[in-house]
């Protein structure tokens, strides 16, 4: 269970910051950049950019970001092993549906030109339609282009079904956002067992599926059923937090030949990143203990 959002937002800035520091590469792209080529260059780690910094509601600010987006994209051309992530509320949506697709089809078609994969990420329930929507237009035009679907929302099973003429790259998650218990579940087993459901009729409809869960039985299961189904390894992967401790999964993964890749978010401005992190914290309380844990060890001289 998650903690109230109100008692959340009473955490200091500063202390907030000290939070986000495991979770957030940075502020700036070239923060972004060193953070992905240092985790590939450790051990083969892919990753997913994201500039943090959702719920833009002025046009000037949208145009920054896609121009940053841009700029990102052009820095990837030679960084295969990364991807990137963005959001409809951070690419316009505040004014229209088609300001905020033309905003993202800008990167997408210079991510075309590049070879990178860009996902268009999944808000709360009332961007799901629009979102969705907007996915089936560009990937129409674009295959570069991926989606998210949760498995917390009853809906899901249907989109699953209206994706079906479109094999897709799907990132499937439980889902970060706290939604109403009448469109929801509101037990965390419950929308892990349904996410591996979920998985299991996305192969069948050709999708490629992005895993992105913490949950070590979860992850058990994926692979269980990737291997009973035979699906080849280049149609999953599994993707976590980063800052979040999976080590020993990720490294086992990987050294099995299995893509892993984290989500590595960065900030213009540490307000962004802070307000991630409150979000983050509110959902997951078990992340404070994380970061204490490595606080403590650091000042007793321990790695």
């Amino acid at each position: 269970m998650g903690i109230n959002q109100s008692v959340v937002n009473l955490i200091p800035n500063p202390l907030v910051r000290v939070f986000a520091a495991p979770y957030v590469a940075g502020v700036g792209l070239q923060a972004g950049l060193d953070t992905a080529d240092t985790l590939f260059g450790r051990d083969r780690t892919l990753s997913t950019l994201d500039v943090l910094g959702e719920e833009l509601d002025r046009d000037e600010d949208v145009e920054a970001a896609v121009r940053l987006y841009l700029q990102m994209v052009e820095s990837l051309r030679d960084r295969p092993h990364c991807s990137i992530s963005l959001k409809p509320t951070g690419m316009g949506i505040h004014r229209s549906y088609e300001y905020c697709r033309d905003n993202i089809e800008q990167v997408l078609r210079r991510a075309s030109e590049t070879g990178t994969d860009v996902t268009v990420d999944m808000e709360d329930h009332t961007l799901t339609d629009v979102t969705l929507r907007m996915y089936r237009e560009l990937r129409s035009r674009y295959e570069c282009v991926g989606t998210v679907l949760q498995s917390r929302l009853f809906r899901s099973e249907r989109d699953v079904e209206d994706l079906r003429d479109l094999p897709a790259r799907v990132r499937l998650c439980i889902g970060i956002y706290v939604e109403p218990a009448e469109i929801a579940l509101t037990h965390k087993a419950a929308m892990k067992r349904k996410l591996i459901g979920l998985a299991d009729r996305m192969f069948d409809y050709g999708h490629t599926v992005e895993f992105a869960t913490h949950d070590e039985r979860a992850i058990e299961e994926a692979l269980a059923l990737t291997a009973r189904k035979g699906i080849p390894r280049e149609r999953y992967e599994f993707q976590f937090l980063m800052g979040v401790p999976r080590q020993r999964i990720q490294q086992r993964l990987a050294a099995e030949g299995i893509r892993v890749r984290l989500y590595v978010p960065f900030a213009q401005e540490w307000k962004h990143a802070s307000h991630y992190c409150k979000r983050r914290l509110a959902n997951n309380p078990n992340m404070a203990f994380y970061i204490l844990g490595n606080m403590a060890k650091k000042a007793l001289g321990r790695k």
